[in-house]
């Protein structure tokens, strides 16, 4: 789950630090779906599974996205349905 996420020229990574402050994102490039808290995991998981959204990253991108979503809810006890 290593996979690089690269930065998207459509979103200023400030802002998302600016909204949420230093908490830690599913996309850490972009700071992209705050996964701090079991509503910023809930928000996450339905936000990238709109294909709108997952379009903007590559496959293996979304896939990492996904992941670290999916490792946040086990951590806050929140259960996502499967994609």
């Amino acid at each position: 789950m290593s996979t690089k996420i690269d930065r998207r020229e459509d979103v200023n990574p400030e802002a998302g630090l600016h909204e949420y402050g230093d908490v830690e994102f599913a996309d850490s490039t972009n700071h992209k779906y705050p996964i701090d808290s079991p509503e910023h995991v809930r928000a996450a998981w339905s936000y990238i599974n709109q294909k709108d959204n997952a379009a903007k990253y590559d496959a293996d991108e979304v896939k990492t996205i996904k992941n670290r979503i999916k490792q946040a809810a086990k951590k806050h006890g929140v259960e996502i349905s499967e994609d």
